[in-house]
């Protein structure tokens, strides 16, 4: 079992016709993805490779069964592509877009709320079972399968983390982007959840960063929840306060959000945090050490 995706999810690409929804399809293909059509409005009855293009979802869904869509779109229609999804009841919706207007992504978060659609990102790399599929553009070279499930916000420092576990021969069930903008679809909590209910998962990597709650959510719902054992990284040590760094929700204000709040909250819940990507490693090892004794 995989968490949310498998190789037999079949997917919609919203953006198709662009350059780089088109180059990621193709990979994403390669690495035994399911893609069924796209979606460009006023490119309707056109193909991309193969794959037939549709002016709405709604029109999609009239000729094809759709598991997910994936959402490459500018920040000033991405949440109106989401929404279109959402109205149309995709199951799973991956938004790769960062940058979305808070105002528009607080429209999303009302019609999410109001269904049964889960939203990944935005913001995301999105979603890879290695060795399996994957949604999104996480680079394949860096991941082999395995039982570490690993979730993270920041996409470039979850690709070094599964470089270094790879690198390690430690190997991924599942590999998730939370998505780095302030406002998201799905939470750390959340993902925890679905790891600690995933039968080819035995250990969870977490990757936070400053900013938001999350990763203090996340530490309350491990106190009475988890099974496993958790090891998390959290970026943004020596960031100063009310400065973006990097991701739009990587921002301490008012107090809220610090690293050293973040630190207690995790500590305090069992879960192991390191100081550096390398001592992730480190600690997985002496964990999975000791489970063999």
């Amino acid at each position: 079992m995989s968490v949310l995706i498998n190789e037999n999810t079949s997917v919609l690409v919203q953006g198709l016709t662009s350059y780089t929804a088109k180059k990621h399809a193709i990979n994403m293909r390669a690495n035994n993805t399911r893609i069924i059509a796209g979606v460009s409005p006023g490119k309707g009855g056109s193909y991309v490779e193969d794959w037939p293009i549709y002016d709405t979802v709604r029109q999609a869904l009239n000729k094809h069964t759709i598991d997910l869509s994936i959402i490459y779109a500018p920040p000033q229609s991405a949440a109106n592509a989401i929404i279109e999804s959402i109205e149309s009841e995709i199951k799973i919706i991956v938004c790769v877009t960062e940058g979305i207007p808070k105002l528009d992504m607080l429209k999303v978060y009302e019609k999410l709320s109001k269904s049964k659609t889960r939203l990944l990102g935005p913001c995301t790399p999105g979603i890879t079972v290695p060795g399996k599929t994957k949604i999104g553009f996480l680079p394949d070279i860096i991941t082999l399968p395995g039982n570490v499930g690993v979730v993270g916000k920041s996409g470039t420092l979850t690709y070094e983390i599964c470089y270094q576990l790879t690198k390690e021969g430690i190997g991924q069930s599942t590999i998730m982007g939370i998505g780095g903008d302030p406002i998201r679809g799905t939470s750390f909590k959340e993902v925890l959840k679905l790891f600690n209910e995933d039968g080819e998962t035995d250990y969870i990597v977490m990757v936070g960063e400053i900013g938001g709650n999350d990763e203090e959510e996340a530490a309350t719902f491990l106190d009475n929840n988890n099974s496993k054992p958790v090891v998390a990284y959290i970026a943004g040590r020596t960031a100063p306060k009310d400065v973006p760094m990097g991701h739009a929700g990587a921002l301490i204000a008012n107090n809220q959000g610090g690293y050293a709040q973040k630190i207690q909250y995790l500590q305090e819940s069992g879960v192991q945090v390191a100081t550096s990507i390398s001592e992730v490693v480190t600690i997985l090892k002496k964990m999975m050490g000791e489970k063999k004794k």
